[in-house]
């Protein structure tokens, strides 16, 4: 997209004003390197998009290309030009948290992407021990309705299928509920409070949990 013009915002927006091309750059700021890792937070994208828009970033010298030693593929890693834009992205972060939130529709709550963010938003070092495993089901969703999240040291990984472990905290709730309450539009303690959330574990846990799964840094 060329607009023609000198204007350093029209010269700013034919490199990021493309659809996909600002999630992406978000993905990579938030610790995405790998193809697939990358995907798996930007949802419905196509992969033959993603490739192009991951070569259009390269060339323009946001995004450095390595290839993964020893394996197939390639890692993406952000340049200066793109960490500089981190700020921007919290900006306009804060903006949609203030002026668009109240445009939410039913089709963006995405489980997938909500376990994402649950997922990256554990402070392991606020839990005890060094193995904690969380329980979430939706009680909306019929396709997939429980998820694990194992806490072991500083990695936390998202299991869709029962690992086989005792569960520490049960989350239950709907997917708007769970997704809201990341977002910091309600509290845990709301939530509980007016019955939408059900949160069963130990009370030193439970009464933490604020401290321990972070809401969104947009969040008041």
């Amino acid at each position: 997209m060329q607009y023609g013009q000198f204007c350093p915002v029209a010269k700013a927006t034919e490199i990021l004003g493309e659809r996909w091309t600002l999630l992406i750059i978000r993905e990579l700021l938030m610790g995405g390197r790998r193809f697939n890792e990358l995907q798996r937070g930007l949802g419905s994208i196509s992969p033959a998009l993603l490739t192009a828009r991951l070569k259009m970033l390269t060339d323009y010298g946001l995004v450095v290309r390595r290839k993964i030693p020893g394996k197939k593929g390639y890692e993406y890693f952000p340049a200066s030009s793109c960490s500089d834009l981190l700020p921007i992205l919290r900006a306009l972060g804060n903006w949609g948290m203030r002026w668009a939130k109240d445009n939410l529709a039913d089709e963006d709550y995405d489980v997938e992407l909500l376990m994402l963010y649950l997922e990256r938003s554990i402070a392991t070092d606020k839990l005890p021990g060094t193995e904690t495993t969380l329980r979430f089901e939706f009680t909306d969703l019929t396709r997939q309705p429980k998820w694990w999240l194992i806490v072991n040291g500083n990695t936390v990984d998202i299991c869709v299928k029962d690992p086989g472990r005792d569960v520490d905290i049960y989350f239950t709730a709907t997917l708007k509920t769970m997704t809201d309450t990341w977002l910091g539009h309600r509290s845990y303690r709301n939530a509980i409070a007016d019955g939408d959330l059900l949160m069963v574990g130990p009370t030193s846990l439970t009464r933490t949990v604020h401290s321990w799964l972070r809401c969104t840094e947009f969040s008041a």
